[in-house]
Protein backbone atom coordinates (compact mmCIF):
# COMPACT_ATOMS: atom_id res chain seq x y z
CA UNK A 1 0.00 0.00 0.00
CA UNK A 2 1.07 3.89 -0.64
CA UNK A 3 2.17 5.52 2.38
CA UNK A 4 0.24 8.22 2.46
CA UNK A 5 2.11 11.56 3.18
CA UNK A 6 0.69 12.72 6.92
CA UNK A 7 0.47 16.30 8.30
CA UNK A 8 3.79 15.85 10.19
CA UNK A 9 6.12 14.70 7.20
CA UNK A 10 8.80 17.14 5.62
CA UNK A 11 8.88 18.10 2.45
CA UNK A 12 11.33 15.44 1.67
CA UNK A 13 9.38 12.71 2.94
CA UNK A 14 6.73 13.49 0.85
CA UNK A 15 8.92 13.20 -2.29
CA UNK A 16 9.86 9.67 -1.48
CA UNK A 17 5.59 9.17 -2.29
CA UNK A 18 4.79 10.88 -5.93
CA UNK A 19 1.83 8.61 -6.79
CA UNK A 20 0.36 10.00 -3.21
CA UNK A 21 1.19 13.35 -3.77
CA UNK A 22 -0.12 13.53 -7.40
CA UNK A 23 -3.44 11.47 -6.10
CA UNK A 24 -3.61 14.65 -3.11
CA UNK A 25 -3.39 16.87 -5.98
CA UNK A 26 -5.48 15.47 -8.11
CA UNK A 27 -8.72 15.33 -5.91
CA UNK A 28 -7.66 19.20 -4.89
CA UNK A 29 -8.24 19.96 -8.75
CA UNK A 30 -11.52 17.67 -8.75
CA UNK A 31 -12.64 19.59 -6.02
CA UNK A 32 -11.76 22.82 -7.61
CA UNK A 33 -13.28 22.16 -11.31
CA UNK A 34 -16.94 20.82 -9.08
CA UNK A 35 -17.17 24.44 -7.44
CA UNK A 36 -16.29 26.43 -10.43
CA UNK A 37 -19.02 23.75 -12.26
CA UNK A 38 -21.19 24.67 -10.20
CA UNK A 39 -20.84 28.55 -10.73
CA UNK A 40 -21.02 28.72 -14.19
CA UNK A 41 -23.21 25.61 -15.48
CA UNK A 42 -26.49 27.00 -13.82
CA UNK A 43 -26.78 30.16 -15.87
CA UNK A 44 -28.07 28.90 -19.79
CA UNK A 45 -30.63 26.88 -17.93
CA UNK A 46 -32.52 30.23 -16.59
CA UNK A 47 -34.74 30.55 -19.22
CA UNK A 48 -35.36 26.84 -19.34
CA UNK A 49 -36.67 26.68 -15.42
CA UNK A 50 -38.37 29.98 -15.59
CA UNK A 51 -40.52 27.78 -18.04
CA UNK A 52 -40.25 24.47 -16.64
CA UNK A 53 -40.98 25.90 -13.36
CA UNK A 54 -43.48 28.43 -14.52
CA UNK A 55 -41.56 31.35 -12.58
CA UNK A 56 -40.46 35.04 -13.38
CA UNK A 57 -37.16 35.33 -14.44
CA UNK A 58 -36.50 37.90 -11.59
CA UNK A 59 -37.53 34.78 -9.27
CA UNK A 60 -35.57 32.68 -11.51
CA UNK A 61 -32.51 34.11 -11.10
CA UNK A 62 -31.90 33.12 -7.63
CA UNK A 63 -31.08 30.15 -8.68
CA UNK A 64 -27.21 31.71 -9.56
CA UNK A 65 -27.74 34.40 -6.88
CA UNK A 66 -28.13 31.65 -4.19
CA UNK A 67 -25.20 29.87 -4.66
CA UNK A 68 -23.27 33.29 -5.52
CA UNK A 69 -24.13 34.90 -2.31
CA UNK A 70 -23.57 31.70 0.13
CA UNK A 71 -20.04 31.00 -1.40
CA UNK A 72 -19.27 34.52 -1.39
CA UNK A 73 -20.64 35.29 1.99
CA UNK A 74 -19.34 32.10 3.91
CA UNK A 75 -15.89 32.19 2.53
CA UNK A 76 -13.70 33.50 5.39
CA UNK A 77 -15.76 31.30 7.75
CA UNK A 78 -15.36 28.36 6.41
CA UNK A 79 -11.68 28.95 5.88
CA UNK A 80 -11.37 29.90 9.66
CA UNK A 81 -13.28 26.56 10.61
CA UNK A 82 -11.16 24.52 8.48
CA UNK A 83 -8.21 26.62 10.69
CA UNK A 84 -9.80 25.54 13.92
CA UNK A 85 -11.20 21.93 13.53
CA UNK A 86 -9.08 20.21 10.71
CA UNK A 87 -9.03 21.43 6.80
CA UNK A 88 -9.39 17.90 5.48
CA UNK A 89 -11.97 16.62 8.06
CA UNK A 90 -14.00 19.78 6.79
CA UNK A 91 -12.60 19.61 2.69
CA UNK A 92 -14.09 16.28 3.06
CA UNK A 93 -17.67 17.22 4.89
CA UNK A 94 -18.08 20.07 1.92
CA UNK A 95 -17.26 17.87 -0.99
CA UNK A 96 -19.65 15.38 0.58
CA UNK A 97 -22.25 18.61 1.07
CA UNK A 98 -22.02 19.66 -2.40
CA UNK A 99 -22.88 16.43 -3.93
CA UNK A 100 -25.98 15.85 -1.51
CA UNK A 101 -26.75 19.43 -2.94
CA UNK A 102 -26.44 18.34 -6.24
CA UNK A 103 -28.73 15.24 -5.72
CA UNK A 104 -31.62 17.90 -4.02
CA UNK A 105 -31.09 20.03 -7.06
CA UNK A 106 -31.68 17.48 -9.34
CA UNK A 107 -35.20 16.23 -7.89
CA UNK A 108 -36.20 19.45 -6.57
CA UNK A 109 -39.86 19.98 -7.57
CA UNK A 110 -40.30 23.69 -6.68
CA UNK A 111 -38.77 26.89 -7.71
CA UNK A 112 -37.61 27.65 -3.91
CA UNK A 113 -36.69 24.24 -3.24
CA UNK A 114 -33.85 24.35 -5.52
CA UNK A 115 -33.26 27.74 -4.89
CA UNK A 116 -32.54 26.47 -1.19
CA UNK A 117 -30.64 23.69 -2.48
CA UNK A 118 -28.09 25.50 -4.38
CA UNK A 119 -27.53 27.57 -1.45
CA UNK A 120 -26.20 24.44 -0.23
CA UNK A 121 -24.14 23.64 -2.99
CA UNK A 122 -22.91 27.68 -2.52
CA UNK A 123 -22.13 26.80 1.29
CA UNK A 124 -20.26 23.81 0.46
CA UNK A 125 -18.17 25.40 -2.61
CA UNK A 126 -17.17 28.03 0.24
CA UNK A 127 -15.63 25.36 1.82
CA UNK A 128 -13.89 23.98 -1.59
CA UNK A 129 -12.23 26.69 -2.55
CA UNK A 130 -11.24 27.91 0.82
CA UNK A 131 -9.50 25.07 1.89
CA UNK A 132 -8.46 23.32 -1.62
CA UNK A 133 -5.56 26.44 -1.76
CA UNK A 134 -4.69 25.98 2.20
CA UNK A 135 -3.74 22.50 1.66
CA UNK A 136 -1.28 22.60 -1.10
CA UNK A 137 0.96 23.62 1.35
CA UNK A 138 0.14 20.36 3.29
CA UNK A 139 0.14 18.48 -0.30
CA UNK A 140 3.51 19.31 -2.07
CA UNK A 141 6.67 20.61 -1.49
CA UNK A 142 7.54 24.47 -1.39
CA UNK A 143 9.36 24.40 -4.50
CA UNK A 144 6.95 22.98 -6.11
CA UNK A 145 3.56 25.40 -4.78
CA UNK A 146 3.53 27.80 -8.14
CA UNK A 147 3.05 24.27 -10.17
CA UNK A 148 -0.27 23.54 -8.00
CA UNK A 149 -1.22 26.46 -7.89
CA UNK A 150 -0.93 26.40 -11.42
CA UNK A 151 -3.01 23.41 -11.43
CA UNK A 152 -5.65 24.55 -9.86
CA UNK A 153 -6.10 27.97 -11.47
CA UNK A 154 -6.26 25.55 -14.86
CA UNK A 155 -8.99 23.40 -13.39
CA UNK A 156 -10.92 26.48 -12.01
CA UNK A 157 -10.64 27.85 -15.98
CA UNK A 158 -11.65 24.29 -17.49
CA UNK A 159 -14.85 24.21 -15.28
CA UNK A 160 -15.82 28.04 -15.81
CA UNK A 161 -15.48 26.90 -19.85
CA UNK A 162 -16.98 24.12 -19.62
CA UNK A 163 -20.23 24.72 -17.80
CA UNK A 164 -21.88 26.83 -20.93
CA UNK A 165 -21.16 24.51 -23.52
CA UNK A 166 -21.64 21.09 -21.24
CA UNK A 167 -25.02 22.54 -19.63
CA UNK A 168 -26.03 23.18 -22.87
CA UNK A 169 -25.49 19.63 -24.36
CA UNK A 170 -27.65 18.34 -21.16
CA UNK A 171 -30.62 20.57 -21.41
CA UNK A 172 -30.63 19.74 -25.29
CA UNK A 173 -30.55 15.97 -24.12
CA UNK A 174 -31.57 14.59 -20.92
CA UNK A 175 -33.16 17.84 -19.29
CA UNK A 176 -32.04 20.50 -16.93
CA UNK A 177 -32.45 18.16 -13.46
CA UNK A 178 -28.98 16.63 -15.59
CA UNK A 179 -26.95 20.03 -15.13
CA UNK A 180 -27.22 19.15 -11.41
CA UNK A 181 -26.88 15.82 -11.51
CA UNK A 182 -24.07 15.47 -13.22
CA UNK A 183 -21.98 16.52 -10.40
CA UNK A 184 -22.86 13.72 -8.26
CA UNK A 185 -20.51 10.72 -9.76
CA UNK A 186 -17.75 13.72 -10.07
CA UNK A 187 -18.22 14.58 -6.51
CA UNK A 188 -18.36 10.88 -5.10
CA UNK A 189 -14.99 10.86 -6.88
CA UNK A 190 -13.65 13.37 -5.45
CA UNK A 191 -14.43 12.28 -2.08
CA UNK A 192 -12.93 8.83 -2.15
CA UNK A 193 -9.45 10.64 -3.85
CA UNK A 194 -9.71 13.16 -0.92
CA UNK A 195 -10.19 10.84 1.63
CA UNK A 196 -7.78 8.67 0.74
CA UNK A 197 -4.59 10.54 -0.13
CA UNK A 198 -4.98 14.32 1.53
CA UNK A 199 -2.51 14.52 4.61
CA UNK A 200 -4.56 13.85 7.78
CA UNK A 201 -4.73 17.12 9.55
CA UNK A 202 -2.17 17.65 12.69
CA UNK A 203 -3.65 17.66 15.97
CA UNK A 204 -4.24 20.55 17.83
CA UNK A 205 -1.21 21.43 20.03
CA UNK A 206 -2.47 24.20 22.10
CA UNK A 207 -3.86 23.36 25.85
CA UNK A 208 -6.82 25.58 24.95
CA UNK A 209 -8.18 25.61 21.61
CA UNK A 210 -9.12 29.21 20.20
CA UNK A 211 -12.88 30.19 20.68
CA UNK A 212 -15.06 30.78 17.13
CA UNK A 213 -15.47 34.52 17.16
CA UNK A 214 -19.52 34.19 16.20
CA UNK A 215 -20.29 37.65 16.22
CA UNK A 216 -17.58 39.16 14.12
CA UNK A 217 -18.53 36.08 11.37
CA UNK A 218 -21.96 37.24 11.59
CA UNK A 219 -21.06 41.10 11.13
CA UNK A 220 -18.39 39.89 8.09
CA UNK A 221 -21.61 37.66 6.87
CA UNK A 222 -23.56 40.79 6.91
CA UNK A 223 -21.23 43.16 5.32
CA UNK A 224 -20.95 40.38 2.44
CA UNK A 225 -24.56 39.94 1.85
CA UNK A 226 -25.53 43.61 2.05
CA UNK A 227 -22.34 44.25 -0.49
CA UNK A 228 -23.25 40.90 -2.95
CA UNK A 229 -26.54 42.21 -3.00
CA UNK A 230 -26.23 45.70 -3.41
CA UNK A 231 -23.81 44.89 -6.62
CA UNK A 232 -26.45 42.35 -8.09
CA UNK A 233 -29.60 43.50 -7.35
CA UNK A 234 -31.05 46.38 -10.26
CA UNK A 235 -28.66 44.74 -13.01
CA UNK A 236 -26.22 47.97 -12.31
CA UNK A 237 -29.47 50.67 -11.97
CA UNK A 238 -28.76 51.88 -8.26
CA UNK A 239 -31.64 52.52 -6.55
CA UNK A 240 -33.17 53.12 -3.08
CA UNK A 241 -33.20 49.64 -2.51
CA UNK A 242 -29.54 49.32 -3.45
CA UNK A 243 -28.32 52.59 -1.62
CA UNK A 244 -29.67 51.32 1.60
CA UNK A 245 -27.58 47.70 1.33
CA UNK A 246 -24.51 49.77 0.56
CA UNK A 247 -25.14 52.07 3.94
CA UNK A 248 -25.89 48.41 5.51
CA UNK A 249 -22.55 47.28 4.54
CA UNK A 250 -20.47 50.13 5.35
CA UNK A 251 -21.90 49.76 8.77
CA UNK A 252 -21.48 46.50 9.57
CA UNK A 253 -18.20 46.63 8.21
CA UNK A 254 -17.19 49.60 10.92
CA UNK A 255 -18.53 47.25 13.38
CA UNK A 256 -16.76 44.41 12.11
CA UNK A 257 -13.55 46.06 12.86
CA UNK A 258 -14.64 47.09 16.10
CA UNK A 259 -15.04 44.20 17.45
CA UNK A 260 -12.19 42.45 15.68
CA UNK A 261 -9.71 44.33 18.02
CA UNK A 262 -11.43 44.13 21.14
CA UNK A 263 -11.96 40.16 20.24
CA UNK A 264 -9.42 37.38 22.07
CA UNK A 265 -9.32 35.01 19.04
CA UNK A 266 -10.83 37.28 16.41
CA UNK A 267 -12.24 35.87 12.87
CA UNK A 268 -9.06 37.64 11.06
CA UNK A 269 -6.10 39.29 12.76
CA UNK A 270 -6.35 42.58 11.34
CA UNK A 271 -2.74 43.26 12.05
CA UNK A 272 -1.81 40.70 9.52
CA UNK A 273 -3.59 42.94 6.62
CA UNK A 274 -0.63 45.36 7.14
CA UNK A 275 1.67 43.02 6.01
CA UNK A 276 2.42 44.03 2.15
CA UNK A 277 3.06 40.53 0.55
CA UNK A 278 -0.52 39.64 1.62
CA UNK A 279 -2.68 42.99 1.36
CA UNK A 280 -1.24 43.66 -1.89
CA UNK A 281 -1.99 40.28 -2.79
CA UNK A 282 -5.80 40.97 -1.87
CA UNK A 283 -5.62 44.32 -3.58
CA UNK A 284 -4.47 43.14 -6.66
CA UNK A 285 -6.71 40.19 -6.71
CA UNK A 286 -9.91 42.41 -6.33
CA UNK A 287 -9.01 44.63 -8.83
CA UNK A 288 -8.03 41.93 -11.74
CA UNK A 289 -11.30 40.13 -10.78
CA UNK A 290 -13.10 43.07 -11.48
CA UNK A 291 -11.72 43.44 -15.28
CA UNK A 292 -11.92 40.43 -15.89
CA UNK A 293 -15.52 40.18 -15.50
CA UNK A 294 -15.68 42.84 -18.46
CA UNK A 295 -14.81 40.22 -21.14
CA UNK A 296 -17.96 38.06 -19.84
CA UNK A 297 -20.51 41.30 -19.56
CA UNK A 298 -19.66 42.66 -22.09
CA UNK A 299 -18.06 40.28 -24.64
CA UNK A 300 -21.22 38.71 -25.28
CA UNK A 301 -23.30 42.23 -26.41
CA UNK A 302 -20.56 43.54 -28.26
CA UNK A 303 -20.09 40.02 -30.54
CA UNK A 304 -23.41 39.40 -30.84
CA UNK A 305 -24.60 43.54 -31.72
CA UNK A 306 -20.99 44.79 -32.99
CA UNK A 307 -19.45 42.16 -34.93
CA UNK A 308 -23.13 40.06 -35.89
CA UNK A 309 -22.35 37.05 -34.96
CA UNK A 310 -25.03 34.12 -34.57
CA UNK A 311 -25.80 33.13 -30.42
CA UNK A 312 -24.01 29.59 -31.61
CA UNK A 313 -20.52 31.18 -32.47
CA UNK A 314 -21.10 33.88 -29.77
CA UNK A 315 -20.91 31.02 -27.62
CA UNK A 316 -18.12 29.33 -28.76
CA UNK A 317 -15.94 32.78 -29.15
CA UNK A 318 -16.97 33.75 -25.51
CA UNK A 319 -15.22 30.02 -24.36
CA UNK A 320 -11.70 31.06 -26.13
CA UNK A 321 -11.11 33.19 -23.29
CA UNK A 322 -11.46 30.57 -20.31
CA UNK A 323 -9.55 27.89 -22.58
CA UNK A 324 -6.67 30.39 -22.84
CA UNK A 325 -6.61 30.36 -19.12
CA UNK A 326 -6.82 26.58 -18.93
CA UNK A 327 -3.91 26.13 -21.90
CA UNK A 328 -1.67 28.59 -19.61
CA UNK A 329 -2.17 27.62 -16.16
CA UNK A 330 0.36 24.41 -15.93
CA UNK A 331 3.10 26.31 -17.64
CA UNK A 332 2.38 29.54 -15.88
CA UNK A 333 2.91 27.71 -12.61
CA UNK A 334 6.23 26.07 -13.36
CA UNK A 335 7.26 29.75 -14.51
CA UNK A 336 6.27 31.12 -10.99
CA UNK A 337 8.95 28.49 -9.10
CA UNK A 338 11.47 28.75 -11.83
CA UNK A 339 11.36 32.83 -11.55
CA UNK A 340 9.46 33.80 -8.69
CA UNK A 341 5.89 34.77 -8.00
CA UNK A 342 6.39 38.33 -7.10
CA UNK A 343 8.44 38.64 -10.87
CA UNK A 344 5.64 36.67 -12.30
CA UNK A 345 3.06 38.75 -10.70
CA UNK A 346 4.25 41.71 -13.07
CA UNK A 347 4.33 40.11 -15.67
CA UNK A 348 0.99 38.58 -15.61
CA UNK A 349 -0.57 42.56 -14.80
CA UNK A 350 1.68 43.74 -17.87
CA UNK A 351 0.17 41.89 -20.17
CA UNK A 352 -3.11 42.14 -18.86
CA UNK A 353 -2.73 45.72 -19.06
CA UNK A 354 -1.50 45.52 -22.95
CA UNK A 355 -4.69 43.38 -23.57
CA UNK A 356 -7.29 45.55 -22.34
CA UNK A 357 -5.47 48.35 -24.13
CA UNK A 358 -5.64 46.06 -27.44
CA UNK A 359 -9.28 45.55 -26.60
CA UNK A 360 -9.79 49.61 -25.90
CA UNK A 361 -8.35 50.42 -29.49
CA UNK A 362 -9.50 47.32 -31.87
CA UNK A 363 -10.95 48.00 -35.24
CA UNK A 364 -14.08 45.74 -34.89
CA UNK A 365 -12.99 42.51 -36.87
CA UNK A 366 -13.38 39.47 -34.61
CA UNK A 367 -9.48 38.55 -35.46
CA UNK A 368 -8.59 41.89 -33.39
CA UNK A 369 -10.87 40.93 -30.73
CA UNK A 370 -9.96 37.34 -30.36
CA UNK A 371 -6.16 37.91 -29.81
CA UNK A 372 -6.05 40.72 -26.97
CA UNK A 373 -8.92 38.31 -25.15
CA UNK A 374 -6.20 35.50 -25.40
CA UNK A 375 -3.38 37.72 -24.39
CA UNK A 376 -5.56 39.25 -21.16
CA UNK A 377 -6.84 35.98 -19.99
CA UNK A 378 -3.63 33.87 -20.78
CA UNK A 379 -2.00 36.78 -18.37
CA UNK A 380 -4.64 36.26 -15.77
CA UNK A 381 -3.65 33.20 -15.57
CA UNK A 382 0.05 33.75 -15.04
CA UNK A 383 -0.93 36.32 -12.49
CA UNK A 384 -2.75 34.22 -10.41
CA UNK A 385 -0.95 31.46 -9.93
CA UNK A 386 1.83 34.14 -8.75
CA UNK A 387 -0.24 36.43 -7.16
CA UNK A 388 -2.08 33.14 -5.25
CA UNK A 389 1.80 31.63 -4.44
CA UNK A 390 3.30 35.22 -3.61
CA UNK A 391 0.25 35.19 -0.65
CA UNK A 392 0.44 31.52 0.86
CA UNK A 393 3.89 31.28 0.81
CA UNK A 394 4.71 32.59 4.37
CA UNK A 395 1.07 32.21 5.87
CA UNK A 396 1.84 30.55 9.62
CA UNK A 397 0.18 26.81 10.00
CA UNK A 398 -2.99 28.29 11.77
CA UNK A 399 -3.87 31.09 9.34
CA UNK A 400 -4.16 28.98 5.87
CA UNK A 401 -7.58 28.18 6.18
CA UNK A 402 -8.66 31.81 6.86
CA UNK A 403 -6.12 33.56 4.19
CA UNK A 404 -7.09 31.48 1.95
CA UNK A 405 -10.54 31.97 1.65
CA UNK A 406 -9.85 35.79 1.83
CA UNK A 407 -7.77 35.52 -1.56
CA UNK A 408 -10.90 33.49 -2.71
CA UNK A 409 -13.14 36.34 -1.44
CA UNK A 410 -11.06 38.84 -2.97
CA UNK A 411 -11.73 37.21 -6.24
CA UNK A 412 -15.34 36.73 -5.84
CA UNK A 413 -15.99 40.54 -4.58
CA UNK A 414 -14.05 41.57 -8.09
CA UNK A 415 -16.07 39.67 -9.69
CA UNK A 416 -19.15 40.99 -8.76
CA UNK A 417 -17.50 44.41 -8.27
CA UNK A 418 -17.01 43.90 -12.02
CA UNK A 419 -20.54 42.85 -13.15
CA UNK A 420 -22.04 45.88 -11.68
CA UNK A 421 -19.77 48.78 -11.97
CA UNK A 422 -18.24 47.50 -15.73
CA UNK A 423 -21.60 46.88 -16.66
CA UNK A 424 -22.58 50.15 -15.60
CA UNK A 425 -19.51 51.81 -17.41
CA UNK A 426 -20.69 49.72 -20.86
CA UNK A 427 -24.13 50.59 -20.49
CA UNK A 428 -23.59 54.36 -20.07
CA UNK A 429 -21.30 54.72 -22.58
CA UNK A 430 -23.07 53.18 -24.79
CA UNK A 431 -26.00 55.91 -24.46
CA UNK A 432 -28.40 53.13 -25.09
CA UNK A 433 -31.87 52.78 -23.00
CA UNK A 434 -32.01 49.11 -24.22
CA UNK A 435 -28.49 47.53 -24.56
CA UNK A 436 -30.23 44.40 -26.29
CA UNK A 437 -31.58 46.37 -29.39
CA UNK A 438 -28.58 49.01 -29.01
CA UNK A 439 -26.73 50.20 -32.42
CA UNK A 440 -23.60 48.37 -33.54
CA UNK A 441 -21.61 51.49 -32.91
CA UNK A 442 -22.88 52.40 -29.34
CA UNK A 443 -22.13 48.83 -28.41
CA UNK A 444 -18.61 49.67 -30.17
CA UNK A 445 -18.46 52.89 -27.96
CA UNK A 446 -19.44 51.09 -25.00
CA UNK A 447 -17.01 48.67 -25.47
CA UNK A 448 -13.93 50.55 -25.60
CA UNK A 449 -15.35 52.68 -22.80
CA UNK A 450 -15.30 49.82 -20.69
CA UNK A 451 -12.07 48.86 -21.31
CA UNK A 452 -9.92 52.26 -20.89
CA UNK A 453 -11.19 51.98 -17.23
CA UNK A 454 -10.68 48.39 -16.96
CA UNK A 455 -6.81 49.28 -18.03
CA UNK A 456 -6.38 52.27 -15.67
CA UNK A 457 -7.85 49.48 -12.92
CA UNK A 458 -4.99 47.69 -13.69
CA UNK A 459 -2.75 50.20 -14.11
CA UNK A 460 -3.79 50.89 -10.20
CA UNK A 461 -3.00 46.87 -9.46
CA UNK A 462 0.82 47.58 -11.15
CA UNK A 463 1.24 50.20 -8.97
CA UNK A 464 -0.05 48.11 -6.00
CA UNK A 465 2.32 45.46 -6.84
CA UNK A 466 5.43 47.43 -7.57
CA UNK A 467 4.95 49.49 -4.61
CA UNK A 468 4.46 46.48 -2.58
CA UNK A 469 8.01 44.90 -3.96
CA UNK A 470 9.90 48.18 -3.27
CA UNK A 471 8.45 48.17 0.37
CA UNK A 472 9.19 45.14 1.24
Amino acid sequence: MTAIPTAHAEPAQRQHAPRATWLALASLSLTMLLSSLGTSIANVALPTLATELAAPFQAVQWVVLAYLLASTTLMVTVGRLGDLLGRRRLLLAGIALFTLASVLCGIATSLWFLIAARALQGLAAATMMALTMALVSETVPKERTGSAMGLLGTMSSVGTALGPSLGGALLAGPGWRAIFLVSVPLGALSLLLAHRYLPVDRPHLARVRPRFDHLGTLLLALTLACYSLAMTMGRGHFGAWNVGLLAGAFLAVVLFVVVEKRADSPLIRLAILHERTLGAGLVMSALVSTVMMATLVVGPFYLSRALHLEPGLVGLVMSVGPLAAAVTGMPAGRMVDRLGPHRMTLFGLVGIAIGCVLLATQNGGLATYLLPLVITTSCYAIFQAANNTAVMANVAADQRGVISGMLNLSRNLGLITGAAFLGAVFAFASGAADLANAADTAVAAGMRATFVVAALLITIALVVGVLSRRMR
